[in-house]
C-alpha cells in the first residue's frame, strides 16, 4: 500500500496519507458509502448509482471543524440545485448521524456520504490520513464517462480547495 509523506499538512504536523493520487483521465474507483435517509435509515450509495451524471465529490476531514464547515456550505451555496445535472456529494469519515445533523442545521441540499465503516474510499482515493483516520482535504469531479476529469489534493488542512478550477472544469462537462 502506498505512503506519501509530505504532501499534507496542519500546522507543524506533517501527515502521512495513503493510497495513490488520482490523475486526470484515470478511472473513478466504485465505492459504497452510507447515507442517513429521511427515515433514519443507513443506506448504501455506490458511484453507480449516479452513472451518466457529472459528479463532485467534496472530500472532508471532519464536517465538525471550522475549515471544513465553511467548505461544504461554500460548495452548497456555489453548485447545488435540484435542478441541476451535477450530483454533488460531501464525504467524510463522520458517522452518517453527524453529517445528517449538520445537514439539517444548515439546510444543505446536497447528499453526505459517511466512510466511516471502512478505509477503502480513502485508499481507493489517496486520502486516507495514517495518523487521524481522516480523510485528507479533497474535491474530486468525475465525468459522465466514470473518469477522473478535476483533482485536488489540498496539502494545508487548514485551507480551502480552489472552487474556481473545479467549477470551470465543471462547467465545461456539462
Amino acid at each position: 500500500m502506498d505512503e506519501r509523506t509530505g504532501e499534507a499538512f496542519e500546522l507543524d504536523e506533517q501527515l502521512t496519507v495513503v493510497g495513490r493520487k488520482l490523475v486526470v483521465g484515470a478511472p473513478a474507483p466504485a465505492f459504497e458509502l452510507d447515507w442517513l435517509a429521511s427515515d433514519g435509515a443507513v443506506i448504501p450509495v455506490r458511484l453507480s448509482d449516479s452513472a451518466g451524471a457529472v459528479r463532485l465529490l467534496n472530500v472532508i476531514n471532519s464536517i465538525d471543524t471550522p475549515v471544513c464547515s465553511l467548505e461544504t456550505r461554500t460548495w452548497d451555496e456555489r453548485l447545488f440545485s435540484e435542478d441541476s445535472a451535477i450530483r454533488m456529494s460531501t464525504v467524510s469519515m463522520d458517522l452518517p448521524f453527524a453529517l445528517d445533523r449538520w445537514r439539517t442545521e444548515t439546510h444543505a441540499g446536497h447528499q453526505f456520504l459517511s466512510a466511516h465503516r471502512d478505509e477503502r474510499f480513502g485508499v481507493d482515493y489517496g486520502v486516507l490520513l495514517k495518523q487521524w483516520r481522516l480523510l485528507q482535504r479533497a474535491v474530486f469531479v468525475i465525468d459522465r464517462e466514470d473518469r477522473i476529469a478535476y483533482a485536488e489534493y489540498v496539502p494545508d488542512q487548514m485551507r480551502e480547495p480552489n472552487y474556481s478550477a473545479a467549477e470551470a472544469v465543471i462547467k465545461s462537462l456539462a
